[in-house]
């Protein structure tokens, strides 16, 4: 976890997350930018300064199930600003359009900003309407999952992470390895994921960051040669859970 957060917290401030629909993007994004928080709100120093803020801009308008925009409050009470529908998230409506407003964390140097975005080269377009902002230095991050069926193989893995490239005109900069199998993963499947992030890492030349896994795994899997990432499970007890 200390090498990834390092990464995010000494890189550049503007951070897009995507990946694979149901490659786990939107529970690592929520889980990143509670991270970030505790991190920030530990730091003696910068709470002295408070020159930092964080933000997270849900702009994934393709996935309906799994938003970051549903956990806005806790969010919140963690010190990290959401943005989201023109509404707020506030009227439980599905309308896919986003916030003029996510352009206040992009212009504020002050402020690092998690981007929570569609998962394939479709949903990753947004991206273009702020165009202007990746002039800057940023990190655009892709979650790879072999257990899930549009990102199987290190072929369509690379396809897809080729593809976000083409119509963003962006660069992925870190791949985020998160094999597993929702409550029934293990230490295997994490091991997996890391091992076929790496594989698609040879193949693109881009650097695979870390493994997430569930915060019960982490002890067993710290230790093999890989940085960790404990991902937490906040966006589990709505769409699919409701249906068990």
């Amino acid at each position: 976890m200390d090498a990834l957060m390092e990464k995010m917290t000494g890189g550049p401030r503007i951070i897009a997350v995507t990946g694979h629909f149901g490659s786990g993007k939107t529970e690592f994004c929520v889980s990143l930018a509670f991270a970030l928080a505790e991190r920030a709100a530990s730091d003696p120093l910068a709470k002295l300064q408070r020159e930092e803020r964080l933000a997270l801009a849900d702009l994934d308008i393709e996935n309906p199930f799994f938003r970051s925009r549903e956990r806005q409050d806790a969010l919140e009470a963690a010190g990290v600003r959401v943005y989201s529908d023109p509404f707020n998230g506030r009227n439980g409506s599905e309308l896919q359009v986003i916030s003029a407003g996510i352009r206040a964390p992009l212009e504020d140097e002050g402020c690092r900003v998690l981007l929570d975005c569609g998962g394939d080269a479709t949903g990753a377009m947004i991206l273009n309407q702020f165009k202007k902002y990746f002039a800057q230095p940023y990190q655009l991050l892709c979650v790879v999952n072999p257990y899930r069926p549009g990102s199987d193989t290190v072929e369509k893995a690379v396809e897809h992470i080729r593809g976000i490239e083409r119509t963003t005109g962006l660069q992925v900069t870190g791949l985020i390895a998160n094999g597993h199998l929702i409550r029934y993963t293990t230490p295997d499947e994490v091991l997996r994921g890391w091992e076929f992030a790496a594989e698609v890492a040879e193949q693109t030349g881009i650097p695979a960051l870390c493994a997430c896994c569930m915060e019960s795994l982490a002890e067993q899997v710290v230790g093999r040669g890989f940085d960790v990432f404990p991902i937490g499970m906040y966006m589990r007890d709505s769409y699919l859970d409701k249906q068990v």
